[in-house]
């Protein structure tokens, strides 16, 4: 899908100046077609998720099309916890993380290994705060047959380059059938990241039950917000 710089505006929640000046920067990807910047929705979210930069919850709640999306309190219920994920780098702890994750067998788990390590050498997925959202560039490419996010506690904390410059303890590997649930599950969250008390239970390692009941929480909060 391409954007306006009228649409990246909003979908940022960001003036149309604002846009302007980062292109000229040259820090959010964009691309002139025609005289005209045009911003691919897809780079958008990953680009405003690294970054901590809030995305409109309009834009989180518009649909590619009228398929259901999946929630994110299920794709994590799916995905489950794991404690104690072992390595002294990037690469070691995103290789343990694959070995614990409860994939659907259509899914290799080396392909998925190489397919976060490729991910990570073209950007970073850190967001800050200690915190990373591993997942491959195209999702299409495992052949998952539903949605999964895992929430994985590092035994100690790993330089994943964030732009903060802060190691990162705690990964959520999203694994995803399509592109568009990807992007639905990457953006949402981005988005309930942004929330302390949510990120003070994880940084506090709260069991499984804590975790879940607050995700849910927030998750059906900003559906309400949404409702007519």
């Amino acid at each position: 899908m391409q954007l306006s710089v009228k649409d990246a505006a909003r979908f940022l929640s960001v003036s149309e100046k604002t846009i302007y000046r980062w292109i000229k920067q040259e820090s959010i990807p964009s691309y002139r077609i025609h005289g005209f910047y045009r911003f691919n929705r897809a780079e958008l979210i990953e680009w405003a998720t690294s970054r901590r930069i809030g995305l409109s919850p309009e834009v989180l709640s518009t649909p590619f099309d009228d398929q259901p999306l999946p929630r994110l309190s299920e794709a994590l219920e799916a995905g489950g916890v794991y404690y104690r994920i072992e390595g002294s780098t990037r690469e070691e702890v995103l290789a343990d993380c694959v070995a614990h994750l409860r994939l659907p067998e259509e899914v290799d788990r080396n392909h998925l290994r190489r397919a976060l390590l490729t991910r990570e050498r073209i950007a970073s997925t850190a967001i800050g705060h200690g915190i990373a959202i591993p997942h491959p560039r195209n999702p299409e490419m495992l052949h998952a047959s539903r949605s999964m996010v895992t929430l994985c506690f590092l035994d100690h904390p790993v330089d994943f380059f964030s732009l903060d410059g802060q190691p990162v303890q705690i990964l959520f590997p999203l694994i995803a059938p399509s592109l568009r649930a990807h992007l639905h599950l990457l953006s949402k969250l981005g988005f309930l990241l942004r929330e302390e008390k949510l990120r003070k239970l994880l940084h506090a390692q709260a069991n499984r039950e804590k975790i879940f009941s607050m995700l849910k929480q927030l998750e059906e909060r900003m559906e309400s917000r949404r409702s007519p």
